[in-house]
């Protein structure tokens, strides 16, 4: 049976992670990467029965690679830690690469509520996607705020971004290395109560992300 980690890039997600880890399926062991908090995400993630490691540099991208180095599964899937992802909906993900069906699965993002994706960062994923195809001819509708893929292939493929613009990089290196990707649609809610988006919940959160993104594409 092939072996999925699902990896949460933390930081301070503790109100989120309360209502989360209770909802991963069992066929998913959890690694939570703490990056930085101060409101006792770890504590709330080990009760909880998460494995928990510690990543001190600051960065998305940081804390993604901490979880991939730490995993020893045969799949890795990523998940943003907000509360704003069902972990249900990951198993679509995993189903398609253990069959074969993709090497990269991503997640396409269908709001619940309009409230939950705010227009700035609705124009940083689409500027990021337009260079993203010039680029690579990759046509997909999301960045992606959840992916699966096998784990020694993505440490393979060398992502070096530290920051926001992981993910981006992921998807160049992924397209000039031939992967097959499939998008499939996860459904996105609004953030858990008590918790900030360090990216899309401002403009200059946004601004700050669009630029590393532009910065992986030059």
């Amino acid at each position: 049976m092939t072996s999925c980690d699902l990896v949460l890039p933390c930081r301070d997600e503790a109100a989120a992670l309360r209502g989360l880890l209770v909802r991963v399926p069992a066929s998913l062991s959890v690694i939570v990467v703490d990056n930085g908090s101060t409101d006792g995400t770890a504590e709330v993630a080990r009760g909880l029965g998460a494995r928990v490691v510690t990543e001190p540099v600051p960065g998305y991208g940081a804390a993604v690679h901490a979880g991939v180095a730490a995993s020893a599964a045969d799949l890795v899937a990523v998940m943003d830690g907000d509360g704003s992802l069902d972990p249900v909906d990951v198993l679509p993900l995993v189903a398609c690469v253990a069959r074969g069906g993709a090497t990269l699965a991503v997640g396409r993002r269908r709001p619940v509520a309009a409230a939950g994706w705010p227009w700035h960062a609705r124009l940083g994923n689409a500027m990021a996607l337009r260079q993203l195809r010039r680029r690579t001819g990759l046509r997909l509708s999301d960045i992606g705020p959840v992916r699966v893929c096998p784990r020694a292939d993505l440490l393979r493929l060398g992502v070096t971004d530290r920051r926001s613009g992981y993910p981006v990089e992921l998807l160049l290196r992924a397209a000039q290395a031939g992967w097959e990707v499939a998008e499939l649609d996860v459904a996105y809610h609004p953030r858990a109560a008590g918790t900030r988006s360090k990216v899309s919940g401002s403009v200059p959160g946004t601004l700050r992300a669009a630029l590393d993104f532009a910065r992986v594409l030059s």
